[in-house]
């Protein structure tokens, strides 16, 4: 193995959000409202959680990526809420759901050895209703210097389970991608090394067993050195 991509959310990062957002929906959106002082009626509440729906990927999985300004235009789009303020809606959007963030405890110093060590590192991450990846390469920030490929679905145009971000990021890396590991804790993550001919890593933080074809399971991202590759 010559280089590790990981997955971001529930891998490197935790998100204390259920993976679904559906039922979140209107609180984000109320908040919206109250710090632009919006009045939003209840058939725009119910254009905004149809459309976030829509672009719901636990709902409507979809293989290509969708940019942020495409989602949340056709939001405003069906609203009175103002254009000009397409950006701040989603700067507050997203904000809603990043809140208490944190990186796993052990993160750093697994990437600082892998990097001590001479492996490559990489990320790969689906980012939700296309977020932006100011975002969600800012909630990694603390190791973002040991990341020399800091990747999202964004970059690639595809989401997982599709092959095409790895086989890129093994271009990228000059790696063939059977040395290269992906770590991710989701069964796409799984489906997306084996699409692409990596090392499937599962890291399992929960006490259920899963199995979803992967190579490896890890319960920390430091028992990554205890693996025979």
């Amino acid at each position: 193995m010559k280089g590790v991509i990981f997955d971001i959310g529930q891998t490197l990062a935790y998100y204390p959000f259920p993976l679904n957002w559906t039922a979140l929906y209107r609180p984000a959106f109320e908040r919206i409202a109250d710090r632009f002082d919006l009045q939003i009626s209840e058939a725009e509440y119910e254009h905004i959680g149809a459309t976030l729906a829509k672009y719901n990927t636990r709902i409507n999985p979809r293989e290509t990526e969708v940019s942020s300004d495409v989602i949340f235009r056709e939001i405003i789009e069906g609203t009175n809420m103002p254009m000009e303020l397409l950006d701040d809606i989603k700067n507050e959007f997203y904000l809603f759901f990043r809140r208490d963030v944190v990186l796993y405890d052990e993160v750093k110093d697994t990437l600082k050895k892998l990097k001590d060590n001479g492996f490559l590192i990489g990320t790969l991450s689906d980012v939700a209703y296309g977020m932006d990846n100011k975002y969600a390469l800012e909630d990694i920030s603390e190791a973002i210097d040991y990341i020399d490929f800091p990747y999202t679905s964004n970059d690639v145009g595809y989401r997982k389970p599709s092959s095409k971000g790895l086989l890129l990021l093994s271009e990228k890396m000059n790696i063939a991608v059977d040395k290269i590991a992906f770590v991710g804790d989701e069964k796409k993550d799984v489906e997306c090394a084996k699409n692409a001919g990596a090392i499937a890593v599962l890291i399992n933080r929960d006490n259920e067993e899963k199995y979803y074809g992967q190579d490896y399971t890890i319960r920390s991202l430091d028992e990554l050195f205890n693996l025979q590759f």
